[in-house]
């Protein structure tokens, strides 16, 4: 097992001209990044702090499941945000921040799809499947964490974290036919550290757009990606065909009353059939 390596990281930052990854602590194993970062973050951490780590004993992902982080074979990354932005307006940018994401697994794929790289996902498409899971081939590559903290109208912080399958060739049975790995899809090539500065990079530039223009310039993007779009689904109790996503980042569902509902939150089931 090759550990992180936080001065090839730096060396990737700095040759990719990233606003986000400095501070850089990396550590062989930690209980949860974005524990790390959001105990940073109250601390004082500037914008841009970044925590990595090789393995996690105790991550997590959405509604405080628990996230797969076995050692040297994936990225746990988590980075403190300081946006300029209203509480009022947040939101959002978990979407954004998936597909920061979505665009770094896009670039990598290609190169293996134009070549026939073998795997499941040589010619699968990449999606994101609201909030901010990212998805290829209907398997679950990546997920995004992200946890605000908020000073009354204002926003103190934004924690992103980020958890990134790169070299597992198995999962757990409760996982192993819903998650897949960039090693599985063909791209077992890529170093850790190197992708870690991408993420950084994409993350930075989707945030600074996302100051400047909230979710209008991401609006081609997320329709191009959006997997739920014309599946049957439940969320907070709506059911109904997901008609996309609504300029303030909520799903649409359009009900068997014919009523077209916004959703803000919550977790969404697929209804097979």
């Amino acid at each position: 097992m090759r550990r992180l390596d936080a001065a090839a990281v730096e060396r990737e930052l700095s040759r990719l001209g990233a606003s986000l990854g400095t501070p850089l602590a990396v550590a062989a194993e930690t209980a949860s990044t974005n524990d790390d970062a959001r105990s940073a973050a109250a601390a004082g951490a500037p914008h841009g702090a970044a925590f990595l780590a090789d393995a996690q004993t105790q991550g997590r992902g959405r509604g405080g499941r628990s996230w797969h982080s076995p050692p040297g074979e994936n990225l746990y990354l988590s980075v403190v945000l300081r946006p300029g932005l209203p509480a009022s307006s947040v939101a959002p940018i978990a979407l954004v921040m998936g597909l920061a994401v979505a665009s770094v697994v896009e670039r990598r794929l290609a190169p293996a799809a134009r070549r026939g790289a073998p795997g499941d996902g040589s010619a699968a498409e990449v999606r994101l499947k609201w909030p901010n899971d990212v998805l290829v081939g209907g398997r679950k590559l990546a997920g995004i964490l992200v946890e605000a903290q908020l000073r009354g109208d204002a926003v103190s912080s934004v924690i992103v974290g980020v958890g990134l399958n790169v070299h597992a060739s198995s999962f757990p049975p409760e996982l192993s036919a819903r998650a897949t790995s960039l090693a599985m899809l063909g791209i077992d090539d890529v170093p850790r550290e190197l992708l870690a500065a991408e993420l950084l990079q994409a993350l930075g530039d989707a945030v600074a757009r996302f100051e400047a223009g909230r979710l209008a310039p991401f609006a081609e993007d997320l329709a191009r990606l959006d997997w739920l779009r014309g599946r049957r689904v439940d969320v907070a109790g709506v059911t109904g065909v997901a008609a996309g996503i609504d300029p303030e980042g909520h799903l649409l569902i359009h009900g068997a009353d014919g009523v077209l509902r916004a959703v803000a939150a919550g977790e969404v089931s697929v209804i097979a059939g």
